[in-house]
């Protein structure tokens, strides 16, 4: 299984990063996927997609490849390596129109799954079977607000520093 995942869409979903700046919402999420992305995900390469990064090289970090879209943008990046992908890929977005672009462009079945799944204690992929359940809290995950905490404690600056 391949994954991609929709970078600035992702951390602007988690109340743990989206008011971080760029620069620190790449990383936070980057270190999150090289630590837990086979627990959150499952086994087979990851690569985040994030827009812009003109002047940028791809990166590596650990089994977590970065990626950059240059002039472009990250759907069209997305878009493409889902179509070039040998094998099943699953895509990680809350962008409908992204979601609808690979599906229909990658000419096979390609997995789709919200962003919540790469959250701590993300509740699992919903059932075709069964409605999908409302979260009390907005459509986040149970416990988001301990990865709030600990995010801002392991990365950003103390206020008495």
């Amino acid at each position: 299984m391949r994954y991609l995942i929709d970078g600035y869409n992702v951390t602007m979903a988690d109340d743990a990063t989206r008011r971080l700046d760029r620069d620190s919402q790449r990383l936070a999420l980057v270190r999150r996927m090289s630590a837990r992305g086979r627990e959150l995900l499952g086994v087979g390469p990851v690569t985040i997609v994030f827009d812009g990064g003109a002047l940028r090289a791809d990166e590596v970090h650990g089994n977590v490849h970065v990626r950059f879209s240059g002039d472009g943008s990250a759907d069209d990046v997305i878009v493409d390596m889902a179509i070039a992908a040998r094998g099943d890929v699953v895509v990680v977005t809350a962008d409908r129109e992204l979601r609808s672009r690979v599906r229909e462009h990658a000419g096979r079945s390609v997995g789709v799954r919200p962003v919540s799944t790469i959250f701590e204690d993300a509740p699992p992929a919903p059932s075709t079977r069964r409605p999908a359940r409302r979260h009390a809290h907005g459509g986040l995950p149970k416990g988001h607000e301990n990865i709030t905490r600990e995010l801002a404690d392991m990365w950003l600056p103390k206020e008495d520093e």
